[in-house]
């Protein structure tokens, strides 16, 4: 499955375009705040081959990706009719490190 292909079911599988508020990317996850999490499908998500798990946390629906994220990421924004805020990743990249320096976490 390409990227593109992986992007479109991420999107149609968390219920469309009409149900993403917002979304960034960490390191290895697409953080997606939407605007209803039970129409999402997880389980679907869960078995596409590329996505790791998905995780539910602090109002975000998060998407494993892997090393892979900023790829899936730049896929799928133009998709969701989004502009790709690089700055915003990457600051969010920067406070996940220092997150797992303070936890520990390498």
């Amino acid at each position: 499955m390409t990227d593109k292909e992986l992007a479109q079911k991420i999107v149609d599988l968390v219920g469309g375009k009409s149900n993403v508020n917002s979304l960034i990317h960490c390191v290895t996850r697409l953080r997606f705040k939407l605007k209803d999490e039970s129409i999402a499908k997880t389980d679907d998500i869960k078995n596409l081959d590329g996505v790791m798990t998905i995780i539910k946390s602090g109002g975000q629906y998060q998407v494993v990706i892997g090393d892979k994220v900023a790829d899936i990421y730049n896929q799928v924004m133009p998709i969701l009719g989004l502009k790709i805020d690089d700055d915003n990743a990457a600051e969010n990249i920067d406070n996940n490190k220092k997150k797992r320096k303070t936890f520990g976490i390498h």
